[in-house]
């Protein structure tokens, strides 16, 4: 056999062992979480139709998507992101109803980038979506506050405390950019170099068009507004135009609601937020912590995505990177001693149906048993150090006189020695 196929290509690798405990506890906390605040399991197919995640819908650029076809010729895509799958579905499902729907989910995405950085291509993604609802400017910033504030509850069920939420705006820029009357283009590459935080970047851009010294100040001046609530009252000196005050007292109204709820420690603000997303129409926000060198939650409001689908709706969400947030939580040493519950039961090859009688009973109180011949040429130690390379709680040995002697592989310095000294008859009966 070739060994590279024992190999994983480049950007996705296997989880096993401890690490995929952590992962898994992490995700069921997520999703109760999220459960909690009555957001409900969606789940929607692996690949799509490659419209759903086209260049007009905004999502993942053309060349990063993983397209195939199908028997019928048509061009399908694996899922680089969860928000248009779940637009498309809402729109499909729920075209008539104009009341909130809140969803909740879990999964896969595969994005074909080149760029890696030590990225992967395949992540696991956990989020919620809100739509529909009230499309007033009160029911957004409402909306928002109670996203957001899922947002912080969901990181701090994860187990994570020293965490910030950062918010922008995507009105702020747009309405800067109309009033200068920037073209399509060099707005997009304004906001790539404000997305960098590089001043003079967007200083050379602006400049080099050609506009008003006094319009430009207001680009050039967003790579520094961030920080506490301060600086959308710093904004406000520099700004004329409606859309980005607008945006700035939106931005104010839901600070105010989540002081109100607590969550003020982990709020801070960024007029320079920028998504790659370009569906995003309104609020958007980031969440970063140590340990991990990109962000642990991703979201914002696009009321304009739904319609791509033929549904009008407003709407809100956000994504966690699951392994991003398990990378940083690793980091700051948040998993303590996370091992396996399962315990195994070996026997003696005359003692098998004994052996099923006797797991079944352990697992009717409430322990996960693997039952397993003792092999010949093995001694007990053998048994003893494979629990130990495979995060083993308990061994058994169901001996062929019925005698169980138990070792507790849980305790970090053993003798050696079984903890305990069990009969058959002490688990199944006479």
């Amino acid at each position: 056999m070739d060994v590279k196929v024992l190999h994983t290509p480049e950007g996705v690798r296997d989880i096993y062992g401890d690490e995929l405990q952590k992962k898994l506890k992490l995700q069921t906390a997520l999703m109760k979480t999220f459960r909690s605040f009555g957001f409900q399991r969606i789940a929607t197919p692996v690949f799509e139709f490659f419209d759903v995640f086209s260049k007009e819908i905004g999502t993942t650029k053309s060349n990063e998507l993983y397209k195939f076809f199908d028997k019928e010729g048509n061009t399908l895509a694996l899922r680089p992101d969860f928000t248009p799958s779940i637009a498309r579905c809402a729109a499909k499902y729920y075209m008539e109803e104009d009341l909130p729907l809140a969803f909740s989910y879990c999964g896969n995405t595969f994005v074909n980038t080149t760029e890696l950085q030590g990225k992967l291509k395949e992540v696991t993604q956990a989020g919620v979506e809100l739509i529909g609802g009230d499309n007033s400017d009160a029911g957004k910033v409402a909306a928002d506050a109670n996203v957001l504030h899922l947002a912080v509850s969901a990181l701090k069920a994860a187990g994570l405390s020293d965490f910030q939420i950062s918010i922008g705006n995507v009105g702020f820029l747009k309405g800067l950019s109309k009033e200068a009357g920037l073209a399509p283009e060099l707005e997009d590459a304004v906001r790539e170099q404000i997305s960098n935080k590089n001043y003079f970047g967007v200083e050379e851009l602006i400049l080099e068009s050609g506009i008003d010294k006094e319009k430009a100040e207001g680009f050039m001046k967003l790579t520094e507004l961030y920080g506490d609530a301060s600086c959308l009252t710093e904004a406000e000196k520099l700004i004329t135009n409606e859309q980005s005050k607008k945006a700035l007292r939106h931005l104010q109204q839901v600070n105010s609601l989540l002081e109100e709820y607590g969550d003020g420690d982990h709020i801070s603000f960024d007029l320079g937020l920028v998504s790659k997303y370009n569906y995003y129409t309104g609020i958007l926000f980031k969440a970063y912590t140590y340990g991990v060198g990109d962000a642990i939650l991703k979201g914002g409001r696009y009321d304009s995505l739904l319609s791509c689908f033929g549904k009008d709706a407003p709407a809100i969400g956000f994504v966690i990177p699951v392994d991003d947030l398990l990378s940083a939580m690793n980091s700051q040493k948040l998993f303590h001693n996370e091992k396996q519950q399962i315990d195994l039961l070996v026997y003696d090859e005359a003692m098998q149906l004994e052996a099923v009688k006797a797991a079944d009973a352990l697992r009717k109180q409430g322990a996960d048993v693997m039952t397993s011949l003792y092999q010949k040429g093995k001694d007990i130690n053998d048994y003893v150090q494979y629990g130990y390379r495979n995060l083993i709680r308990k061994l058994y040995h169901l001996t062929s006189d019925g005698k169980i002697p138990v070792y507790d592989l849980a305790d970090d310095s053993p003798d050696g020695l079984p903890v305990d000294n069990l009969e058959l008859s002490d688990l199944i009966g006479k």
